[in-house]
């Protein structure tokens, strides 16, 4: 069966092979790989540093405005094109999913950080001003590092990647409540999104991950409505929503096809289902996103 969107591994964007991260200004990686700015998945992390330039850049359908000192974290499996307007540059990196995994001998490190768990709204990100240099600085650091083969040279740019991460990460919670009752709830609604990712075409109803989490429907619906301002079963709808989304791009693919993927009894049910959550028809979907192209 054809593959209507490309899904690229993280080889594709790199002159050597068999490696696990890859580290360039952007102006040159995108002048290399022109094929990137229609829609493409990949199979691997992508981070981007916006310093220069205009246009828009959409994630899993929903489009933000590039701007300078902007910074872009995505996860494997997200749907992503840019349409830039002039000359962009900054920096990418790309890693693999296992680059991290016996780092620290703690294989889910990423999980911390809140621009990492696919939801688009908090992986788009500016940087303050006065944190620029700093961030900037880190960037080149490693785009100096992966030029030399030197000792210990993915470990070093683990590290500094893992200050890019943290950096982030202070900056963009140093002015929310950071109380215990705060932190715990973050880490619940954070276990709640992680259960969803590898559950959602099995279990759909919020007492299921409620269970699982051991709390009641109750407490699990409060926790998604005071944080994120949406029920729990609206989460997992939205999961499932951006999942038909994801698939109805590859137009080689019966939307029957698609419904069963998903456990969906039938094609009706799903139709319907997909027209609630997202305001059109799966056809009608499909028909705008060929724009895309």
């Amino acid at each position: 069966m054809k593959e209507e969107i490309p899904v690229y591994d993280i080889n594709t964007t790199s002159e050597l092979r068999n490696e696990d991260v890859f580290i360039s200004r952007f102006a040159p990686y995108f002048k290399i790989h022109t094929h990137l700015h229609s829609p493409h998945r990949h199979n691997f992390y992508h981070l981007i540093l916006f310093t220069k330039g205009a246009g828009t850049h959409t994630i899993d359908f929903q489009k933000f405005t590039v701007k300078p000192y902007q910074i872009y974290f995505m996860v494997p499996g997200q749907v992503h094109s840019w349409n830039f307007d002039g000359e962009v540059d900054g920096y990418v990196v790309n890693f693999s999913t296992s680059f991290f995994q016996s780092f620290l001998l703690r294989s889910n490190y990423l999980d911390v950080f809140s621009f990492f768990t696919g939801i688009v709204g908090e992986a788009v990100l500016e940087i303050p001003e006065e944190d620029r240099n700093n961030v900037e600085a880190t960037f080149e650091e490693m785009l100096n590092e992966a030029a030399h083969n030197k000792k210990l040279k993915a470990d070093f740019i683990r590290i500094l990647l893992l200050k890019i991460f943290i950096l982030v990460s202070r900056f963009n919670t140093e002015n929310t409540n950071t109380d215990t009752s705060s932190s715990y709830n973050q880490t619940l609604l954070k276990s709640f999104m992680q259960l969803i990712e590898r559950n959602f075409t099995n279990l759909r109803l919020p007492k299921e991950y409620a269970e699982l989490l051991y709390i009641t429907p109750n407490h699990l619906n409060a926790l998604c409505n005071d944080m994120i301002g949406i029920s729990a079963g609206e989460v997992i709808r939205n999961r499932i929503a951006l999942e038909a989304k994801r698939q109805l791009i590859n137009l080689d693919l019966p939307i029957s096809d698609i419904a069963y993927q998903l456990n969906f009894n039938d094609n009706s049910y799903f139709s319907k289902f997909f027209k609630k959550q997202v305001g059109v028809t799966p056809e009608e979907f499909r028909k705008t996103t060929l724009k895309m192209k």
